[in-house]
């Protein structure tokens, strides 16, 4: 389609929502961009807000393109639509919706609620915002159908979100997330969306919802007697401005842990998060405060968790007390390591335990469990993934924890996703478990190179925005597949993982095998020299993910900078040779 032609489809689309049932304020503001500013109509416009696996997610805005009342009208009608068919003859569908700190959260989730009570569909709908693991919790302890979180994450605050998990408490999946938005697709018009349902009809979720998952948190404890022994143990811990202000901080003192220091400033709910460029805790700068007042009060720990408490970033002190960021891999390992040390120390694995991580996650995990003796999944990013994991095993084997490099992880199968309240509170019991050893935090981790191996990895984010962005992220992809790279760093490349073909194919011989993962648009690079390279296009945001990871033995203590400095060589040598750097 030529510009001209798409400008005059964008112009019949806007022209379509100012004739339809929208309200006074949107259609001005879509008359100024169709007389002032054709770019923004455009973007605003060019294509509908896809319902992806997951859900929706997109800057907020009028227009097909943007995140508003009407967009996510249609998702929920969608939704509604499929269950009133998917639970057919079923007395009374229930569906749970929570929301974060976000600009427009708190209506969209009413909006939501709304729309399912004006379908014939029990709605539960938190008081207040909360984090997305206790929705997940609700809709197991309810019995939902299904459920939604309106929540962006860690995306900047122009954006929000709107994510559907099913009745086990994971997000969707095949066959559910492909039905669903056939559903979604088929409603061409505002005017389809019951936006009419009564908001007297609305359960309300509070207080009894938080009590009963707090306990459940606390269940996961290995070691209580230490945390009684080390409760004293110093924690900053921060918000960044979202849901986990009140939760984290309740669970970590149910847990015996006394000393935790807030951040005042980022304990302010507020979805413009105004002491951050980003609310994300893989970024360094968004743990600037928590990290000054950590250096004030002495701690010994800092977490800070993303908008909707999913994810954790922590920070530790090394050999020289000197506060360092620990990465989402390095965490996924000190808890992996610490619940499968502590698992194998009470004599519990019976050898129907087993773990999960993704395919773009550390190998680290994954020697991890072969010298425990346990099973590990590998799969694709995402949670959903996990708890789909969890749900054809239940029953049969008993999971213990799972995560992801980007600072998820879950511990225990009562929440059927990734959880950073649950994460927050047994990473502080790790670090009391260190204090009983006369260890630090940091100390773990050195063992934990030195057991096993030392792995170092690197993620790059290449960000490539708008329509024009998304096709040059297409276009970077199919080029790797075309003319994939054959020698990196004086490594040959031995292993080809395409998930999208789903195939990997042995260099060397030529062979190609299945791979049984379902399909997504991810190439892995295995080298000679055991690195390992992912590159994938985000699901959520506008930019293309290439994942660096190598190891090598780290033999004793006093070698850890000259290993490091190696480790950091061989990565930035296969950034420059894929012209990342």
């Amino acid at each position: 389609m030529n510009n001209e032609n798409m400008l005059s489809t964008v112009r019949e689309k806007a022209q379509a929502w100012i004739d339809g049932p929208i309200d006074e304020t949107s259609r001005k503001a879509i008359r100024r961009m169709m007389a002032e500013n054709e770019a923004e109509l455009v973007e605003s416009f060019y294509k509908d807000l896809e319902f992806g696996t997951g859900g929706l997610r997109g800057i907020m805005g009028v227009g097909t393109n943007r995140m508003n009342i009407y967009t996510v009208g249609m998702a929920t009608q969608g939704l509604c639509n499929y269950l009133l068919k998917q639970f057919k003859g079923k007395s009374r569908i229930s569906v749970a919706v929570a929301h974060d700190c976000r600009n427009n959260s708190p209506l969209f989730a009413e909006i939501t609620a709304q729309i399912c009570t004006a379908n014939g569909i029990k709605a539960y709908l938190f008081e207040g915002l909360r984090p997305t693991p206790e929705l997940s919790f609700a809709i197991r302890h309810l019995g939902c159908q299904s459920g939604v979180v309106v929540t962006a994450s860690h995306n900047p605050k122009e954006y929000n979100g709107y994510k559907v998990y099913w009745e086990d408490g994971g997000q969707i999946i095949q066959p559910h997330d492909e039905n669903i938005i056939r559903e979604v697709q088929r409603i061409r018009s505002i005017g389809e969306i019951k936006f009419d349902g009564d908001k007297n009809e609305i359960i309300k979720l509070g207080e009894e919802m938080d009590a009963l998952y707090i306990e459940e948190v606390a269940k996961q404890s290995l070691n209580p007697e230490l945390i009684k022994a080390h409760s004293d143990v110093k924690i900053v811990y921060t918000p960044i401005h979202g849901t986990g202000v009140k939760l984290v901080p309740r669970a970590l003192k149910r847990m015996g842990f006394k000393n935790i220091y807030h951040v005042p400033e980022q304990d302010v709910v507020d979805g413009n998060f105004p002491t951050v460029v980003s609310p994300n805790p893989e970024e360094s700068a968004a743990l600037d405060l928590a990290l000054k007042k950590a250096d004030e009060v002495g701690a010994d720990l800092v977490m800070a968790t993303d908008p909707d408490a999913d994810r954790v970033g922590i920070a530790i002190r090394d050999d020289h007390g000197k506060l360092i960021l620990i990465n989402g891999n390095q965490t996924a390992s000190m808890l992996t390591y610490y619940l499968l040390s502590q698992w194998s120390e009470r004599g519990k694995l019976t050898g129907r335990e087993y773990i999960v991580k993704t395919v773009v996650t550390t190998e680290l995990i994954a020697e991890m469990a072969r010298h425990y003796r346990v099973e590990y999944d590998d799969v694709l990013t995402g949670f959903k993934f996990i708890a789909d994991v969890i749900r054809r095993n239940e029953g049969k084997k008993t999971f213990i924890g799972g995560g992801e490099e980007s600072y998820g992880f879950m511990i225990g199968d009562f929440v059927r996703d990734k959880d950073a309240i649950s994460s927050c509170c047994i990473i502080a019991e790790l670090a009391a478990w260190a204090r009983s050893q006369g260890k630090s935090m940091y100390d773990v981790l050195m063992d934990i190179h030195m057991k096993f191996s030392f792995y170092l990895e690197s993620l790059i984010n290449v960000v490539r925005k708008g329509k024009s962005g998304a096709e040059e992220i297409q276009q970077m992809m199919a080029g790797f597949r075309k003319n994939p790279p054959a020698i990196l760093n004086n490594s040959r490349v031995l292993m080809i993982h395409d998930y999208q073909e789903q195939v990997t194919t042995d260099r060397i011989s030529g062979k190609r095998t299945g791979i049984t993962l379902p399909r997504s648009n991810v190439l892995q690079f295995l080298l000679e020299d055991g690195s390992k390279i992912s590159v994938r296009p985000s699901g959520t945001e506008p930019k293309i993910k290439f994942y660096f990871s190598v190891h090598d033995k780290l033999e004793k203590r006093e070698d850890y900078e000259r290993v490091h400095s190696l480790l950091e060589e061989r990565i930035l040598n296969l950034k420059k040779e894929l012209g990342l750097v």
